[in-house]
């Protein structure tokens, strides 16, 4: 059995944090939006996409001194506030089953957030940045779960993603994956559960705790299947 971890969001508390951030710039840059708005919306997505959305819906390019300060802050609000996700080292314990990560974010910010927060050698050298594989392999495309799932030579019926954003969820299930839904992290929103499942989640927890024993019903229930 092989489970598939997003990373921001799921294993550390960063979308609230980089919500915070593009919310102040993009408001900054003409197009009003607040850092729950940026996390119901966007989650999930990289921050070129973000920008690139945000500028078709203003009609007009967004100043180059505004956009280009995004990434350099939200790694500075990161090293300063990030911590993991509750929970986390007591369900990796406990989980029976490979492990790795399928992210939008870059490998460097990737290993920094892991770093920060203890995690990097529980996973390494299994995390896989879909920025790795090229241009248009990012969720929701399902590239990255594709190419995790062939490095590990596991069918992809049989494994399991945790997934808190719907573009995640969507290359999962794009990818044939079944995908557990999270929304225990800070930025979750009303009506956050209710998202996940519409994208093709098959249950959805609020605590990693929930994590082990849901993979293990899954597990069982495709024996039976």
């Amino acid at each position: 059995m092989l489970v598939i971890f997003d990373c921001d969001g799921v294993l550390v508390d960063s979308e609230i944090i980089a919500a915070r951030v593009e919310a102040r710039l993009l408001t900054e840059a003409g197009y009003e939006i607040s850092p729950e708005e940026m996390a119901t919306r966007f989650a999930g997505l990289t921050g070129e996409r973000i920008w690139d959305l945000a500028e078709a819906e203003l009609g007009r390019p967004v100043p180059q001194a505004i956009r280009g300060r995004s990434e350099e802050e939200i790694d500075k609000a990161l090293e300063a506030g990030l911590s993991p996700v509750a929970g986390v080292e007591e369900m990796l314990d406990r989980l029976d089953a490979a492990i790795c990560i399928c992210s939008n974010s870059t490998s460097a910010r990737l290993e920094m957030e892991l770093r920060k927060t203890g995690l990097y050698d529980r996973f390494r050298p299994f995390i896989y940045s879909a920025r790795d594989l090229g241009e248009g392999k990012q969720k929701p495309a399902p590239d990255v779960f594709l190419h995790a799932a062939k490095e590990f030579s596991a069918d992809p019926a049989e494994v399991i993603v945790v997934e808190d954003s719907t573009h995640g969820v969507a290359g999962a299930v794009a990818a044939g994956m079944r995908v557990i839904g999270f929304t225990g992290a800070s930025h979750s929103w009303p009506g956050h559960a209710d998202a996940l499942t519409e994208a093709g989640a098959v249950t959805v927890v609020n605590r990693l705790a929930l994590v082990p024993q849901t993979v293990a019903a899954l597990a069982a229930w495709s024996a039976l299947a």
